[in-house]
């Protein structure tokens, strides 16, 4: 287990979401791999996971969510930069069709009409809870060897307030609602966001 962290840093810059880090052809080429990762697994192939630059081999935690007709068809992802970005982006894709236990398997009649969102993830930072940007940060609550984590771009969607924010990262954590103000490590990060629908 470890070390509690203390809730913030000084001097912590988070990155801007404006900042656009990878290029149109980078997150064409990601969107790509992730569809293809999603058809390969159908079909029983294996695709490369060669990182076809210098940057997409870099370490980072991704998402993988996927959208059918306009509702959750899946999400996984990795929080910890644990594999390079091509990788992450490719094995959270496969995992978020076919083993994300809130969904049946994709099937192969539904696999050419998802839609994908890819948030590439910064890493994370201890932050106060009034530090909190809605729409900015996505949030990590730990407490008691339990996790919970929400993207940035959940609170924004649900039109949630700081407190709000914080509250349903506790519950997914499986943590009473208050925890944030009880002793819980909070954690911070940023996320670049893009989809299908970008282009």
């Amino acid at each position: 287990m470890s070390p509690p962290l203390h809730n913030s840093l000084p001097g912590v810059v988070f990155p801007e979401v404006s900042r656009q880090e990878f290029s149109s052809e980078e997150r064409t080429l990601l969107l790509l791999l992730a569809h293809d990762s999603i058809s390969s697994a159908l079909q029983h192939r294996d695709p490369s996971l060669d990182p076809p630059t210098p940057h997409l081999a870099e370490p980072r935690g991704a998402f993988t969510s996927l959208y059918l007709l306009g509702k959750l068809r899946g999400c996984v992802g990795y929080f910890l930069p644990t594999a390079s970005v091509y990788r992450a982006v490719a094995e959270t894709a496969r995992a978020a069709a076919f083993d994300d236990n809130r969904f049946p398997p994709v099937s192969n009649d539904e696999a050419p009409h998802l839609e994908i969102e890819l948030s590439v993830l910064s890493a994370p930072q201890p932050i106060r809870a009034e530090e909190i940007e809605v729409g900015r940060h996505g949030l990590l609550v730990s407490q008691h060897g339990r996790r919970g984590l929400l993207l940035p771009q959940v609170a924004a969607d649900h039109n949630w307030d700081r407190t709000t924010f914080l509250q349903q990262t506790c519950r997914k954590a499986q943590l009473p609602p208050d925890a944030w103000q009880k002793g819980a490590t909070l954690e911070a990060f940023t996320a670049e966001i893009f989809s299908d629908k970008s282009f």
